[in-house]
């Protein structure tokens, strides 16, 4: 004798599912929804964020008496003269070679420095290790106004043959802007490195050392091609803040002769009339060489930014 389950009995997983089923529609919708406002909200902010630009970048390309007479609102009065008039009355090719004397070296002399001071602490676990990056941080968070007046008599007080300071100081020096950079930057490169450093596998140095390598080859061999990332990271943090750096031009150079680009844009000031496209021009090309710096290594700032984050 066959026995027949009822058809109530047989839905009734059918209906257990169910609940679980819409459970789980509802979650993804959630989701979904959560990540469209995310999306959203992440989108208005980067046109908040690119919108001064891209209006600066758009007012660069427009004569200033067309805009006087139809607005800023207005479309229309495109030329290129701003281009050629900034460059050439600003003088930025002269400024550009100024930031360059005073860049590149900076930025070679904070990652050398930097990245033998974290190999070191990095390498070997001494007690004082923690005291000593905190010594290397502590410089980037004193505030760079409050140290001006001593750093001013310092620099004046140090001579420096006329071959390397037309002053015959540090003053008014490509040097002395070169040293307080490395003065100020060394400290977070040294505290990005030797984080990083620390992910590098100790056997690889204990095979270093077998192989008769000293201390300064298992650095310059073994350690510091495989931190490449940070260091690609590093040099384009440190090219930006150097190339844009303001402050520190003015107030330990008088010469205008020797300022960097950044400066180039008050010659594009006048006392009581400023022409703004033309400014924007000018602003244009200052910031071109650091979007260059940036799009060429960017695969490496990124791998560096983002390396050892599940550490």
């Amino acid at each position: 004798m066959t026995m027949t389950t009822p058809l109530a009995d047989r839905s009734a997983p059918a209906d257990r599912s169910g609940p679980r089923n819409k459970a789980a529609v509802a979650n993804r919708r959630r989701l979904s929804a959560a990540h469209a406002a995310m999306y959203l909200l992440l989108t208005a902010l980067a046109l908040l964020w690119i919108f001064p630009l891209l209006w600066a970048l758009y007012n660069s390309f427009r004569d200033y008496d067309y805009v006087l007479t139809h607005g800023y609102l207005s479309v229309g009065g495109f030329t290129l003269s701003n281009y050629t008039e900034s460059w050439e009355v600003g003088g930025i090719p002269h400024y550009f070679l100024n930031s360059m004397i005073i860049t590149i070296p900076a930025v070679l002399l904070i990652l050398f420095i930097g990245s033998m001071a974290a190999f070191v602490l990095a390498r070997f676990p001494w007690k004082f290790n923690v005291i000593m990056l905190a010594v290397f941080i502590a410089g980037n968070l004193l505030p760079q106004q409050t140290l001006l007046t001593p750093l001013f008599r310092l620099y004046n007080a140090i001579p420096l043959p006329y071959w390397m300071s037309s002053s015959g100081s540090l003053y008014d020096s490509y040097w002395g802007l070169i040293l307080v950079h490395v003065a100020f930057q060394t400290g977070f490169c040294v505290f990005v490195l030797s984080n990083y450093m620390k992910t590098v596998p100790p056997e690889l140095l204990e095979a270093a050392t077998v192989d008769g390598a000293g201390l300064f080859r298992q650095y310059w061999q073994v350690v510091l091609p495989l931190c490449r990332p940070a260091l690609a990271a590093l040099a384009t943090l440190m090219i930006t803040w150097i190339y844009n750096d303001f402050f520190w031009a003015l107030a330990l150079m008088v010469s205008g002769d020797k300022l960097p680009v950044t400066t180039a844009l008050q010659n594009l000031q006048g006392s009581f009339f400023t022409d703004t496209n033309l400014l924007a021009a000018g602003s244009v090309l200052v910031a071109l060489p650091t979007v260059l710096v940036f799009v060429a290594l960017q695969r490496h700032f990124v791998s560096g930014l983002t390396m050892g984050a599940n550490k």
